[in-house]
């Protein structure tokens, strides 16, 4: 089992930033992939980005030149650093793990941006 713990969101005014983080614990080793997933109110939960083990990145282009993430494999995490946020961004912010055999979801953080 994976176990997965979103933080760092918030309210922020449209134009700001955050960087929100996943910590999983449990069987880490057997990740691979990781991901952040958005859904907004009376939406459908959607992909917002990737990462690999390797590192190699993609992003859904409603964020690119927006969003990063990035991986820390020692601690764990994985991170998107947020920018210039909209009001349509926000949502709350699911992180989610493959391993061979599973995927994991986390519980979500909140980010509000007002316009």
């Amino acid at each position: 089992q994976v176990q997965l713990a979103e933080s760092g969101g918030g309210l922020v005014q449209a134009g700001g930033s955050l960087r929100l983080s996943c910590a999983a614990s449990g069987r880490i080793f057997s990740i691979n992939t990781m991901a952040w997933y958005h859904q907004a109110p009376g939406k459908q939960r959607e992909w917002v980005a990737s990462i690999t083990n390797g590192g190699s990145t993609s992003y859904a282009d409603s964020v690119k030149g927006r969003f990063t993430i990035s991986r820390d494999n020692a601690k764990n995490t994985v991170f998107l650093q947020v920018n210039s946020l909209k009001p349509e961004d926000t949502a709350v912010y699911y992180c989610r793990a493959w391993t061979t055999l599973n995927n994991y979801w986390g519980q979500g953080t909140q980010v509000t941006v007002s316009s």
